[in-house]
């Protein structure tokens, strides 16, 4: 085996159409470009939106939809990050201090998900109802 004799493997390599080396070549003078018109012409592209001047779809569909704004406020926690708490009693506060929860939370509500192994008393935090039932099987209670 000698250097110049290496390959590649037949059907390997596909090799770049050269545009405009004349007639032969079968993409010779236009290029396969066509005759005149925007696309014929070299920087001459066209928006991916634009629909031939017929109101673009983006723009004759309405607008849907919004960011809530008390989603920032708002958090979930489940009943495994209450194990973490070393606290009986449970509130907004005790969520803070133990950091469950960031200080600029404001809304929590407790869903069922995991196992919670000691009976709380929760006063005034929302919860699902799987979990109330979760709670309450432990003997804990829940404060409106």
């Amino acid at each position: 085996m000698y250097l110049n004799t290496l390959a590649p493997s037949l059907g390997s390599k596909h090799y770049k159409k050269r545009l405009g080396r004349g007639i032969g070549s079968g993409l010779g003078k236009t290029s396969g470009r066509g005759h005149k018109g925007q696309k014929s012409r070299s920087g001459g592209k066209i928006n991916k939106s634009f629909e031939g001047g017929q109101t673009p779809l983006h723009r004759r569909l309405p607008k849907f939809g919004f960011k809530s704004r008390k989603k920032i406020f708002y958090k979930e926690v489940t009943l495994n990050d209450l194990n973490k708490i070393k606290s009986n009693v449970i509130d907004l506060n005790t969520l803070k201090v133990f950091k469950v929860i960031s200080k600029k939370i404001k809304y929590v509500k407790i869903i069922n998900t995991g196992k919670i192994f000691v009976s709380l008393k929760l006063i005034k935090l929302r919860c699902t109802k799987n979990a109330k039932l979760a709670i309450e099987r432990l003997g804990g209670k829940i404060e409106e």
